[in-house]
């Protein structure tokens, strides 16, 4: 029967075909595509002001709300948020991803990708809690500060208007901070991948016809390496987007989009406006794709 089974599979490859992609397709259309049809029907519906009630007949009431001033700031903080912890990353990460790439023997290589990917086998929460005892008032980041006679400056920088709060671990200082930590190892994988396949040959050509080093970085490494670098940033920047729990760890009252959709979805039962408010980093995130995938960057995956 097994040997007749076999037989009846190659020679019709197509039923072959569907039996193996059947079920994880199904999967896919039903489980993840159908929660996002879902979530985009609630987003017409609003929500009975008197009732509580979510009403289920077509609206842009509810997307109308997107636009008020509150609103609008949660997506301004939370855009230029994933923006400066991508561009962070992506600073941090470009050195050592080329140290790896180019000059790392391969036993040094082997350790600086366990040290690199050794943070990911933790749990995220215990990471984010412990950052909060790195950064809190009594942490080890103000003792050191303070032997450096730079507790006044840390003081400073607690008190400016947007970034400042009560300590690191209550500001969006911190959230930066901790984001930065969480997402690094995502640009420091896809920029060392990308370094790995730039051609030596082309850097020594470089050199031979006269380019200084950083005249082969800019004209040559960088532009190859750059699809690295957005595939890096699709991961930094997506998911610092959708975290809420750093936010709430360490942040203070000012909301992120995660947040907002926790808060409606759970506090005050806005199912309608929480899912409308996720439409949009899917939305940015739909642009960005599009755009990254003209740079190459799914290429450096």
């Amino acid at each position: 029967m097994t040997r007749t089974l076999s037989n009846l599979l190659y020679l019709r490859p197509r039923l072959l075909l569907s039996l193996l992609l059947g079920p994880p397709l199904l999967w896919l259309g039903v489980i993840y595509l159908g929660s996002l049809a879902t979530l985009l029907a609630q987003s017409f519906f609003y929500l009975d002001g008197f009732t509580g009630r979510v009403v289920r007949s077509f609206t842009l009431a509810t997307y109308a709300q997107l636009f008020t001033p509150a609103n609008l700031d949660i997506f301004q903080r939370t855009v230029g948020m994933a923006a400066l912890v991508t561009l962070a990353a992506a600073l941090l990460a470009f050195p050592l991803a080329y140290y790896i790439a180019r000059h790392a023997s391969r036993q040094v290589k082997a350790l600086l990708y366990l040290a690199v990917i050794l943070p990911l086998w933790s749990s995220y929460l215990v990471r984010v809690y412990a950052w909060k005892l790195i950064l809190a008032k009594e942490g080890i980041v103000s003792w050191f500060l303070a032997q450096l006679n730079l507790s006044a400056a840390l003081d400073a920088l607690l008190a400016l208007p947007g970034i400042g709060g009560t300590s690191l671990s209550f500001s969006p200082i911190g959230v930066f901070l901790v984001f930065v930590y969480i997402w690094l190892p995502y640009m420091i994988l896809p920029i060392q991948t990308a370094l790995e396949r730039v051609p030596t040959s082309l850097l020594e050509a470089s050199g031979d016809l006269g380019a200084r080093p950083g005249v082969t970085f800019r004209t040559v490494t960088l532009p190859l390496v750059l699809p690295g670098v957005v595939a890096g940033s699709i991961f930094t920047f997506s998911l610092t987007m959708g975290d809420f729990i750093v936010p709430t760890v360490l942040g203070n009252s000012s909301f992120f989009i995660g947040q907002a959709v926790l808060s409606h979805q759970g506090t005050s039962g806005n199912i309608p406006l929480a899912a409308a408010m996720t439409t949009v980093p899917m939305l940015i995130m739909g642009v960005y794709l599009v755009l990254a995938r003209r740079m190459g960057a799914f290429d450096a995956l």
